[in-house]
């Protein structure tokens, strides 16, 4: 049962096809995107993932916000599963296609597999024995046996995105046809087709909607896979090569770039996402899959961390040639060395490039200074090399934030880690469902900072009595646009500090019980 009214309005919007999702705001493609509730069904991959995500029972690691695999008395289920139910089993010279789930349609092509950008068009061509034959007017067996069509991203539910994505026309046709369209590149292994359009470019759905089901569609063939992209974007490869390069050991196809005609023994389009893995579920009793992930991310950044590690190393032995110091310089130095052995619990404070912005943050950066942390401060752009951002916030002891799609990088941090979220009026719905929860069972300290209506901007705009202040739940059962209008894009914050040390101390305190062993579990 819903039983708070913009919780119940979110789930009817979806009832009619007609939702989005705060973290939708960056998409440029979409002119009036809508709330998402079905949200709590996918991700973290996110998990980033996600975030990661993306995202230890191992070192520092990310967690995982889908999880595919499922326990039972500690046994986990094989790729198999992946393709489980209608097209568990695909003969040759067959087109399967799943279109059960209300996340992602999925197909399966196995046999003779060619690709025509120009034309949106990937052809299975069979045998003249296989099945009954139709001839076209040439007498050659060139009609179509089968013809699918699929939309290969992971929203089938929102209309709103998926009238933005290429689709593509899966046909099956007789071999003699073939003749006409021959290899320019023969493959030995499979493809996996699926698109990087829709909401691409804001993390939380670069995770949830991609990298996530990309793992959990093709992990199974152990990077002998090839990825053919539509809506190819340069950045997005640049940004995820770590990851990638631990999922296939082949270069990647863009699909509409690469007029070549490429042939593929079998071939999957779409990415597949299990309907009945709601956040919830997937970060619990499954933890095989969720260790997975994690040490693949693992392998995946940690050479680049190593390599940030040495060139800092290098930069710093240039600016400070210990050879040319003297001796009561050189014993100041190994003095300080020694007292890096009691280091501060770090805090990093993740900025925000637009709205909800903490108006402040210097105060809130001198504070947390004040109380004792090593502060470090980010404010990722699109195209932030996410090792850096990884690095960071695994070594961290408390992420601070304000409510939106960054929030996803609180994947990066280790178990037993604080998580504080400041949740902007008219948000709490909202933080509390996409990262609140999920961060208590990726096994954070999540800590909840709710603002008062003085620590929001539109307390300057809006009478005192008005409801955008005291009642954000009537404004939200309004509508998806007064909801992103309001306290989405013109809503900053400036922090009551008095307020907000209590949270930073207490998370402050629990850093550093944690650093003398005295945290062994999540305190909820």
């Amino acid at each position: 049962m819903f039983k708070k009214m913009v919780q119940y309005h979110r789930y009817h919007q979806w009832k009619k096809g007609d939702v989005c999702l705060d973290v939708c705001e960056n998409n440029k493609r979409i002119a009036r995107p809508k709330l998402l509730f079905l949200i709590l069904l996918s991700f973290i991959s996110f998990s980033f993932i996600v975030a990661p995500l993306f995202f230890t029972s191992a070192p520092p690691t990310l967690s995982v916000l889908y999880s595919f695999g499922f326990e039972d008395e500690g046994v986990v289920s094989t790729s198999s599963d992946v393709f489980a139910s209608v097209c568990s089993s695909v003969s040759n010279g067959s087109i399967c296609c799943d279109r059960s789930s209300i996340r992602s349609d999925i197909c399966v092509m196995k046999g003779d597999v060619r690709t025509n950008s120009a034309s949106s068009t990937i052809t299975l061509y069979r045998s003249n024995g296989y099945g009954s034959q139709v001839f076209g007017s040439s007498g050659e067996n060139d009609e179509t046996f089968q013809h699918e069509k699929i939309k290969p991203y992971t929203r089938k539910w929102e209309k709103s995105v998926m009238d933005t994505i290429d689709e593509l026309d899966l046909v099956s046709k007789g071999e003699n046809s073939a003749t006409r369209h021959n290899c320019d590149v023969q493959h030995d292994v499979p493809a996996v087709f699926f698109s990087t359009g829709g909401y691409t470019g804001n993390l939380y759905h670069e995770f949830n909607d991609g990298i996530m089901p990309l793992y959990i569609t093709s992990q199974h063939l152990n990077k002998k896979v090839v990825f053919v992209i539509l809506e190819y974007h340069d950045w997005w490869i640049s940004k995820y090569e770590n990851i990638l390069t631990h999922l296939t050991e082949y270069p990647i196809i863009d699909f509409r770039g690469d007029n070549r005609t490429h042939c593929f023994p079998e071939a999957v389009v779409g990415l597949k996402i299990h309907d009945e893995l709601t956040i919830d579920a997937s970060l619990m009793g499954r933890n095989k899959t969720v260790r997975d992930f994690r040490d693949m991310l693992d392998r995946a950044y940690l050479p680049r961390i190593r390599g940030l590690i040495q060139e800092e190393e290098h930069e710093s032995q240039l600016r400070t040639n210990i050879s040319a110091v003297s001796p009561s310089a050189k014993m100041k130095i190994a003095t300080t060395e020694e007292k890096r052995e009691f280091k501060k619990p770090k805090v990093v404070i993740i900025a925000r490039n637009d709205s909800r912005a903490i108006l402040n943050e210097d105060s809130l950066v001198k504070m947390a200074r004040d109380i004792g942390f090593q502060v470090e401060f980010l404010r990722p752009q699109r195209t932030t090399e996410l090792a850096k951002i990884y690095r960071a916030l695994n070594s961290s002891d408390v992420m601070i934030g304000v409510h939106g799609a960054a929030m996803t990088h609180f994947l990066f941090m280790r178990p037993d880690s604080a998580f504080i979220q400041i949740v902007p009026l008219g948000t709490d719905w909202a933080a509390d469902t996409y990262y609140g929860q999920p961060a208590r069972k990726l096994g954070l300290r999540y800590i909840g900072y709710k603002i008062l209506p003085q620590e929001s901007s539109l307390y300057n705009e809006y009478e005192k009595s008005d409801p955008v202040l005291t009642d954000p739940d009537s404004v939200n059962n309004r509508g998806w646009e007064f909801t992103k209008k309001i306290y989405l894009d013109r809503q900053n914050v400036r922090l009551n500090l008095r307020r907000f040390h209590k949270r930073l101390l207490r998370a402050y305190y629990y850093s550093i019980a944690k650093k003398n062993g005295h945290v062994h579990h999540q305190i909820q």
